[in-house]
């Protein structure tokens, strides 16, 4: 038994909703089963094996190979398995995810893991706007599982964000955490505007202190929280940076709020 592999023999003219091919979906199909599968794209349903050629057999494993960022909703609400992206995704990559593991070597498009309650996301390149978020008429964004960014994350990182981890191993947009409800983001780059803006609870972790915090977050001072050893380790050999965080200088600076939506939430910069 091999991998199955997806390999996209041009880049499509409108966008493919590859949301079928989640990999807990295709446990007992046949190769040929596989290629027969239709996917939208614009108005119409294409076959699979029109877009991609199809080798090796189905074991729990799925590999895209030649992706293009016009490739939606990869991993959409899968539960298990594993699938690897050679090349850009598209929109909603691990929506809904409940389980298993996505790697995308290269970079993912707006609201990747909005909805995720469990499994990982890992992309070496940079995300779109509203990782983690929710979706319009959601009320929760993310709510569980561990998302790495190796690059950069857009604008509203974490908006409306439940549960779960986003680790940014480089810059992210404004509003970062805008919302939030509970969870842990961490970023090692910089920052834009509006940090936290209506946060309730949950945890921002900078490394880099950021031009301005909204007026709404109290300074508590500076001192060491040791919380922040056991994330370190926790996050051990994970990529990016946060599999290097170091667990001895864990002295932050602590702002808390938003003081206009409750206060809970807290703001860590490290000193």
């Amino acid at each position: 038994m091999t991998t199955l592999c997806l390999t996209l023999r041009q880049p499509p003219a409108q966008r493919v909703d590859l949301s079928p091919l989640a990999a807990d979906r295709l446990l007992g199909k046949t190769p040929s089963e596989i290629a027969a599968i239709e996917l939208a794209t614009g108005n119409r349903r294409v076959r699979v094996d029109s877009l991609f050629s199809v080798t090796g057999d189905f074991t729990s494993e799925i590999e895209i190979l030649n992706a293009t960022d016009r490739l939606d909703r990869i991993g959409q609400g899968m539960d298990h398995g594993r699938v690897v992206v050679r090349g850009d995704a598209g929109a909603y990559v691990g929506a809904g995810m409940r389980g298993g593991s996505i790697e995308v070597h290269g970079s993912v498009g707006a609201f990747a893991a909005s909805g995720m309650s469990g499994g990982t996301l890992h992309v070496s390149g940079d995300a779109g706007d509203f990782l983690g978020a929710a979706i319009p008429g959601d009320h929760q964004g993310m709510q569980g599982g561990t998302v790495a960014i190796g690059g950069n994350a857009g604008d509203r990182a974490g908006d409306r964000m439940r549960r779960g981890t986003i680790l940014i191993s480089g810059n992210a947009g404004h509003y970062c955490a805008s919302r939030m409800v509970a969870g842990t983001i961490a970023v090692w780059g910089t920052i834009g505007r509006g940090p936290g803006a209506a946060m309730r609870r949950g945890t921002l972790l900078l490394h880099q202190p950021p031009d301005e915090l909204p007026p709404t977050f109290n300074d508590c001072g500076d001192y060491p929280l040791t919380f922040l050893t056991l994330l370190a380790r926790s996050w051990r050999g994970m990529p990016g940076k946060a599999g290097t965080m170091s667990e001895r200088d864990c002295r932050v600076r602590r702002f808390t709020g938003d003081l206009a939506n409750g206060g809970r939430g807290e703001i860590l910069i490290r000193v």
